[in-house]
C-alpha cells in the first residue's frame, strides 16, 4: 500500500509546532502572555504552560488601550470601544519567546499581537500602529533600520510621593553628587545591579550594546544593536522591565521618567533610524560618497522637521516629559538639524558613507516604543510621499534658534489631532483613543495640588 502522505502544515501550525517544543524542551511550568499598552508597560495573564499549550492563545478586554496610566478611562470610552466591551484575540509572536531569568520556576514570557474576533489587527495595538507604518515602507520597497539609545536613572526606594527622588549610593556608600558624565569609575559603583542586568539580558537575547554613565547622578544609558524597528521596540519594552526588576533585587529603583529630579537632567531615547533597499539591502540615505546624501535622505529629513511637532504627544507621552524637554540643558528645543550636532533635534552622525542615518533627540525615555518609533518613521516616510525639503543644517547652537516645540501635553495632544495627514496614517480610531487618554491623563494631573503651591500660595495669597 502506498504510504500517506502528511497534511502540509500551514504557516501558523508550524510557528505554533516550533513553540510548543520550545516550551516542552526547557519544561517550562507558566508562560506570561505579555500585552504592551498605552504607556507601554505589560498587561495581560500568567498561565500554566500545559494550558497555553492547549488552547495557543487567551483573550484580553480591549479596554486596556483605553486606560489611563492611573487605571481610569477616559470620557469617550464607551465611543472608543466595541459596544459590548468585547474581548481581543491574543496570538503569541513566536520570535518573541524568552525566559523569565528572575523567575523561580522555568517560566517563559512572549508577546502577543492582538486581534479582532474576524481575526483583523486590532486597530489599537500599539505593536499593529508599528506595524501598520512598516507596510507603508514595505509597498515602497524599504526596509527601516533602528537603534535605539535609552536613559535611565537609578534612584533611592521611594515609598512616599511626597518626598523628592534621590540618588543611591553606590559600593562606597555615598550617593553621587558631581556630574560624572562618561566616567568608568562612576559605572562600576552599580557593578551588582549592572552585572546582574547583563546575566537578565543574556538570558533573554537582549542586544544591549554599549553602557554608559550620563552627566546625571546615577544616569546611565544603554545602546542597542540596530536591526528592524519591531525587534527594537520589543527590546526596550523587555529591557525596561527587565532593568527594574534587576534594580528592584538590590533594594533601589531604576526609573525611565522624562525628568524625575529637579536639578537633574532629563533623560531621553535617542533613535537612530536609516532605509534600507528590500532589494539590494543598501542604506538609501548614502550616496556612496562621505557627507553627500541622497534625495530620499533629504524627503526624510523634510518630513522630520515638518511632521515631529505634530507628533511630540508620542515623543513626549506624559505631563512630566516637558520638564525635560523646556528644562533640560541638552534636549532639543526645535527642529533644526545638522552635521554631528547634538544642540539640534535631528542630528546627522558622522560616519561611513553605509552607516548614514539621521538621530532623532526628542524621544524622553518615558515613551512606548512602539509608537515613538511608528511616529518618527510616518515623520519620515509623510515627508518621501511629499517630496519634502528640509532647511540648511546648523552649523551653530540650534538653541539660539529658540523654542518651537509644544510647551505640554495639552499643546501636543491638540497639534496631534490637528495633522489629519499622521492622524490618517496612524490610525483615526487609535489617535483618537491616544488622545482622549492622554487628554484624561492631563485633567488627572491638575487636580493635584503641588508641594510648591502650598510652601509659596498657602499663606501668600
Amino acid at each position: 500500500m502506498a504510504k500517506k502522505k502528511e497534511p502540509v502544515k500551514t504557516e501558523q501550525e508550524q510557528q505554533e509546532s516550533t513553540l510548543k517544543r520550545w516550551l516542552k524542551d526547557r519544561r517550562i511550568t507558566e508562560v506570561e502572555c505579555l500585552v504592551p499598552d498605552i504607556t507601554g508597560n505589560a498587561r495581560g495573564k500568567i498561565i500554566p504552560a500545559a494550558k497555553f499549550s492547549h488552547d495557543y492563545g487567551t483573550r484580553l478586554p480591549e479596554g486596556i488601550f483605553a486606560t489611563t496610566v492611573t487605571g481610569e478611562y477616559p470620557d469617550e470610552y464607551d465611543d472608543l470601544v466595541s459596544p459590548s466591551d468585547s474581548d481581543m484575540v491574543l496570538r503569541p509572536d513566536p520570535e518573541t519567546i524568552r525566559m523569565v531569568p528572575w523567575a523561580t520556576d522555568p517560566t517563559a514570557q512572549v508577546i502577543h499581537d492582538c486581534f479582532t474576533k474576524d481575526g483583523r489587527p486590532h486597530e489599537l495595538a500599539p505593536r499593529n500602529v508599528l506595524r501598520r507604518v512598516l507596510a507603508l515602507y514595505e509597498g515602497l520597497g524599504l526596509q527601516p533600520v533602528i537603534a535605539p539609545e535609552l536613559e535611565f536613572f537609578l534612584v533611592q526606594r521611594n515609598t512616599d510621593p511626597d518626598f523628592p527622588l534621590q540618588p543611591p549610593a553606590g559600593r562606597n556608600g555615598r550617593p553621587e553628587t558631581a556630574r560624572q558624565s562618561y566616567s568608568i569609575d562612576a559605572v562600576n559603583e552599580f557593578d551588582p545591579i549592572l552585572d546582574l542586568m547583563y546575566d537578565y539580558c543574556e538570558a533573554m537575547d537582549l542586544d544591549v550594546d554599549t553602557l554608559v554613565h550620563e552627566s546625571g547622578a546615577a544616569q546611565l544609558e544603554v545602546n542597542f544593536v540596530h536591526a528592524d524597528p519591531m525587534s527594537r521596540a520589543d527590546q526596550v519594552f523587555l529591557f525596561k522591565r527587565t532593568m527594574r526588576e534587576a534594580a528592584m533585587r538590590h533594594g533601589i529603583y531604576a526609573t525611565f521618567l522624562a525628568k524625575p529630579m529637579e536639578n537633574e537632567p532629563g533623560s531621553s531615547m535617542h533613535i537612530h533610524q536609516s532605509l534600507h533597499s528590500l532589494k539590494t539591502g543598501k542604506n538609501v540615505f548614502s550616496s556612496g560618497k562621505a557627507g553627500a546624501h541622497t534625495e530620499v535622505f533629504m524627503n526624510y529629513m523634510g518630513g522630520l522637521q515638518k511632521y515631529v511637532p505634530a507628533a511630540m504627544a508620542f515623543f513626549g507621552p506624559n505631563v512630566n516629559s516637558y520638564r525635560r524637554l523646556a528644562f533640560g540643558e541638552v534636549s532639543p528645543k526645535n527642529v533644526q538639524w545638522g552635521y554631528d550636532n547634538r544642540t539640534c533635534g535631528l542630528r546627522v552622525p558622522l560616519d561611513t558613507p553605509e552607516n548614514a542615518r539621521v538621530e532623532s533627540r526628542f524621544a524622553g525615555s518615558d515613551v512606548n516604543p512602539y509608537l515613538a518609533l511608528a511616529a518618527t518613521l510616518a515623520c519620515g516616510y509623510l515627508g518621501i510621499k511629499e517630496k519634502l525639503q528640509p532647511t540648511e543644517p546648523l552649523a551653530g547652537s540650534a538653541h539660539a534658534k529658540g523654542y518651537d516645540l509644544p510647551r505640554s501635553l495639552e499643546e501636543a495632544i491638540a497639534e496631534l489631532r490637528a495633522c489629519k495627514p499622521l492622524r490618517q496614517l496612524l490610525g483615526e480610531r487609535f489617535v483618537r483613543a491616544y488622545t482622549a487618554v492622554k487628554d484624561k491623563e492631563h485633567q488627572t494631573y491638575l487636580r493635584v495640588i503641588s508641594s510648591w503651591e502650598r510652601e509659596f500660595l498657602l499663606l501668600n495669597v
